[in-house]
């Protein structure tokens, strides 16, 4: 697996797409005709999808649409020479949410970079192993960066909404970027009720999205990630920023938004992690060889992590002896 990106990228857009940028009310120029960076422009050129046709039925009847699987194989870290994981070995099950939580320092954010290659982005950063979206190696040759950002959408710790757009613009700049065909308005609005924020801002379109409050702000960040419509959402301590009724509401959407997606959150909230999360993976550090390396320590359904844990170390950081 190499953290370098190809020279010449596969895509899932279709090159023979229309742009939705002219279907929005003030869209710039640039962003109504430019290609997204990496496409193939003519339209006889072979496409290949970063999500293959899967197999995928009977779905459980709670479950709205089944999304992908995301699997670890012996994913590895660094930055220059520094080993900040090792030999991660994961299993993201479709349509669960899946918590990742452990002591500072123990890689947890930089775990779920490396599964939509953010990690990379970092002067110096590299992985190794595999990340499978579904069977597909998102790492693999020919793999299309862009098109696993698409696929895989992440949340940050601190609301991110680009300061300068506004609350329409800020929904509306992924689906701009790739071309994405249809009603871009409503596909805006549908976002943003996915995210559970369009009746308190349907009439603020217009308006910044950094006018909003801290919980709104990531909310709209969450709407961002779903009007591209994505198999996977990653959320960074999606909370960590939030005032309690801002928090419950997050992860009362997670709750809703598992029907569509397959979710891993990171937290430092052992409470969040058992009441949002079906699965728990405990990351600690190993500091033998002088450096500090994260690596998994247990991984189960959550209630049996919380409630009998199998490993010391994951029992004495529940008991908050360390953090």
């Amino acid at each position: 697996m190499s953290s370098t990106r190809p020279s010449q990228p596969l895509t899932d857009l279709d090159p023979d797409s229309p742009s939705d940028a002219a279907d929005a009310p003030g869209a710039p120029p640039s962003q109504a005709g430019a290609a997204p960076a990496g496409a193939q422009t003519d339209g006889k050129a072979a496409r290949t999808s970063i999500v293959p046709p899967p197999a995928r039925e009977h779905a459980a009847a709670a479950v709205s649409k089944q999304a992908a699987a995301v699997r670890l194989d012996g994913l590895r870290a660094f930055y220059g020479s520094a080993e900040q994981v090792k030999g991660i070995d994961l299993d993201f099950k479709p349509n669960e949410v899946t918590a990742i939580i452990g002591p500072s320092g123990s890689g947890k954010s930089t775990v779920v970079r490396c599964i939509n290659r953010m990690h990379e982005e970092i002067p110096g950063a590299r992985a190794e192993g595999q990340v499978l979206l579904d069977d597909v190696d998102v790492y693999g040759t020919g793999i299309d960066v862009v098109a696993v950002r698409r696929a895989i959408g992440m949340v940050f710790q601190k609301p991110n909404p680009f300061p300068t757009m506004s609350v329409f613009d800020n929904v509306a700049a992924g689906l701009r970027l790739t071309h994405r065909r249809g009603d871009l308005q409503g596909k805006v609005e549908q976002a943003l009720r996915g995210a559970g924020l369009w009746d308190e801002v349907a009439d603020r379109l217009s308006e910044p999205g950094a006018g909003l409050s801290g919980g709104q702000q990531q909310r709209l960040c969450i709407a961002r990630s779903l009007a591209v419509d994505p198999e996977v959402l990653l959320m960074d301590e999606p909370c960590s920023a939030l005032d309690p009724i801002a928090t419950r509401k997050i992860e009362d959407l997670m709750q809703e938004l598992r029907q569509r997606f397959t979710i891993a959150i990171v937290t430092h909230n052992l409470q969040q992690a058992q009441r949002v999360a079906d699965y728990t993976g405990f990351l600690y550090v190993d500091t033998s060889e002088g450096g500090r390396t994260g690596y998994l320590v247990e991984f189960g359904q959550s209630q049996q992590v919380f409630q009998a844990p199998a490993h010391a170390h994951t029992q004495q950081y529940i008991r908050g002896e360390f953090s």
